[in-house]
């Protein structure tokens, strides 16, 4: 039987890359739905050749678009607004779900999957970052099977045992490796300078401009230090971050024993999308094989806190109350919008994140602690808000 998906995000780097590895076995997948919240045309086109039962886009107006750009012939209801995101992640029919929304407006439409019990293919880290404890408990309770998406942790589940209570025994501590984006060799001094052209030009992987930037800052890695926390329920000591520009290894486990297992590949998101898609099997991605013949050199550096300051947050909010991370997620969502907007300069980015997570951070310890999704996108908002004024004195 073919697995049924719902790809969330479906008109994103993440959810295209899904889906060209999903035409590459009409036998095995299915889509029965997708979403895209306002690049209409291209989810157009994407319903057209895949005839999913269900779309979603984000309210009324896109929806009567959509509607009118698919052809009579094209089987798929359209829908919209948060509800329906939420309705086609549960769906009954659903077997898989890929995660692949940006930024925190992903994580009900994933609780929803991990509730539903659902084979939940995790690309969207703020989830994680956000849900924390919380979205570790839905996954539990609704028994739904988590998978990462993400290269970095993608890399460190193949190199785990399948059975996950040998997790603890087997880790003493993992390596998340970071390319360092197109601003590891340049002078600090001279990043205030950078336009938001530059900083989505990434080396090594195609994204989108929010994530590219986020590489360009290292608040990428950051987030992911705090979902490989609750993915592999590690103290943040036992998660260590070093720059390898190559991208070529994607992560490593160090063993008890001193052993280290790694994972290497070509930087192609194509690859850990095929694992979550296929796991335990392996099918073939559509990526291209590791030549090591053409290999010059694999290097590793010292990951900087001096050049990439917003690394450091992360650990400082896993060490905060609950809801530091969710704080330091929504601060850093409308940083980047404004720098990609032409508001801020790039080094503001860090500026807003670190006033944002010092200024609530006390607020969170001193109140009542975030034990639900309500709580939690209460917790958002409230940070969402603080970074808009500490963004207001910076504009250009």
């Amino acid at each position: 039987m073919r697995q049924k998906l719902t790809i969330l995000g479906s008109t994103g780097s993440v959810g295209a890359s899904t889906l060209e590895v999903v035409a590459l076995h009409p036998e095995r997948f299915e889509v029965w739905a997708m979403s895209s919240h306002q690049r209409v045309a291209l989810l157009a086109e994407q319903c057209v050749r895949f005839a999913p039962r269900h779309a979603v886009v984000a309210d009324a107006d896109r929806a009567a678009e959509l509607r009118s750009l698919l052809p009579p012939d094209v089987p798929t209801k359209v829908h919209h607004g948060p509800e329906a995101l939420c309705a086609i992640a549960a769906d009954p029919e659903v077997d898989g779900v890929m995660a692949a929304i940006v930024g925190a407006a992903g994580l009900p439409a994933c609780m929803a999957a991990a509730r539903a019990g659902k084979r939940l293919m995790l690309a969207n880290k703020e989830a994680l970052v956000v849900g924390g404890a919380v979205f570790m408990k839905a996954v539990h309770d609704g028994g739904a099977t988590l998978l990462p998406i993400d290269s970095e942790h993608s890399a460190i589940f193949q190199c785990l045992p399948e059975d996950r209570s040998r997790w603890p025994s087997f880790i003493d501590h993992i390596v998340l490796t970071a390319s360092g984006g197109p601003f590891r060799t340049r002078d600090p001094a001279s990043l205030a300078d950078v336009t938001p052209d530059q900083a989505v030009a990434h080396p090594n992987w195609v994204m989108g401009r929010k994530i590219s930037v986020d590489s360009a800052t290292m608040m990428n890695k950051a987030l992911e230090v705090i979902e490989a926390r609750w993915l592999f329920d590690l103290e943040p000591e036992r998660i260590r971050v070093v720059l390898h520009p190559q991208s070529i290894v994607h992560s490593m486990v160090v063993c008890r024993d001193a052993s280290v297992m790694a994972q290497l590949g070509t930087p192609d998101m194509k690859v850990p999308i095929a694992v979550g898609l296929a796991w335990p099997e392996r099918v073939a991605s559509g990526a291209a094989r590791l030549d090591f013949l053409k290999l010059s050199a694999l290097t590793f550096e010292a990951a900087d806190f001096v050049r990439f300051p917003g690394l450091a947050l992360a650990y400082e909010a896993l060490a905060g109350p609950v809801g530091a991370t969710a704080v330091l997620n929504a601060a850093n969502e409308e940083a980047v919008a404004a720098f990609l907007a032409g508001t801020i300069p790039f080094t503001a980015i860090h500026s807003v994140n670190a006033q944002t997570l010092h200024a609530l951070g006390p607020r969170l310890a001193d109140g009542p602690p975030a034990a639900d999704l309500a709580d939690l996108l209460e917790v958002d908002r409230v940070a969402r808000t603080h970074a808009q004024t500490a963004i207001r004195p910076l504009r250009r």
